[in-house]
């Protein structure tokens, strides 16, 4: 017959690996909608990590809770304990290497573009960050407030950080004729063919993109309006500039913007930015 003791020691333990077991089918669940997902990768590696910490912890108190412990038992606390530390670490150094092997950045980016979307020639911003995070969106695609989109992170699919993903991130939606930014007591809506001051309207965007990022401080940026601007992937610089300054628009349909970004602006006053 068991004493009490140790039935509760078997009793937890086998909770405990049924945890493990219920969050692994629900991991391999996500995996065969998604056989690259970085974002569910990451999450399950601190979620094992927290199970293992959880498991680890448990027997460290039953193990103070025993007194008198033969050697066997002696053992089986030890690899109890120990197990889930190795395993978890293993599967957190697997699934870090396999990011940076399989993403198409072949490993973590940082990359920064500014933005600015003007609805009817008034400014729409977006609505500032709450919270310790200091962030709008995930910890991979997001804005820290400063109209500037930031990449931060192992990136899979480069599709996944195009304008549209963005927007949709942040709580609103981009697409080729709708436009939804949430401020910060509204969210504004417009579609092609909303009225602008009488005029009928069209959502349209522009980068100003540098040519020659590699000559520092002695940049030359092109104006160009993006054709399909929902799926536009901003350029793989930290710094802007030379990373882009895109400008949304919603308004009469035109070829050339005149808004630009701050950043943009005081780089072209100190000298190291000029337009072709």
């Amino acid at each position: 017959m068991l004493d009490n003791k140790t039935a509760l020691i078997i009793g937890i333990f086998l909770l405990l690996l049924f945890s493990i077991a219920y969050a692994h089918e629900a991991e391999e669940e996500t995996h065969e909608e998604s056989t690259i997902n970085a974002h569910s990768l990451v999450s399950s590696s601190f979620k094992y990590m927290i199970i293992a910490s959880v498991i680890s912890l448990l027997f460290i108190i039953i193990s103070l809770y025993i007194r008198e412990k033969s050697e066997k038992v002696k053992w089986i606390l030890f690899l109890a304990i120990i197990i889930p530390v190795i395993a978890s670490t293993a599967y957190l150094a697997y699934s870090t290497v396999y990011l940076n092997l399989v993403s198409e950045t072949q490993g973590p980016v940082h990359w920064h573009a500014d933005y600015e979307v003007w609805v009817c020639d008034e400014k729409a911003e977006l609505v500032k960050p709450k919270g310790i995070s200091n962030r709008i969106g995930s910890p991979l695609f997001h804005d820290h407030g400063d109209s500037r989109i930031h990449v931060e992170g192992v990136v899979a699919d480069t599709r996944n950080v195009d304008l549209h993903s963005f927007f949709q991130t942040v709580g609103g939606d981009l697409d080729a004729d709708i436009l939804e930014i949430p401020k910060e007591n509204e969210v504004v809506k417009v579609k092609n063919g909303d009225l602008c001051n009488g005029e009928e309207a069209k959502l349209q965007a522009f980068v100003y993109k540098v040519i020659n990022a590699d000559n520092a401080k002695s940049w030359i940026f092109e104006q160009e309006k993006i054709g399909n601007f929902p799926k536009y992937i901003l350029s793989p610089y930290s710094n802007v500039p030379p990373g882009d300054c895109i400008i949304i628009e919603f308004g009469p349909e035109s070829e050339k913007t005149g808004h630009i970004c701050a950043t943009y602006e005081a780089a072209m006053q100190r000298g190291e930015l000029v337009g072709s």
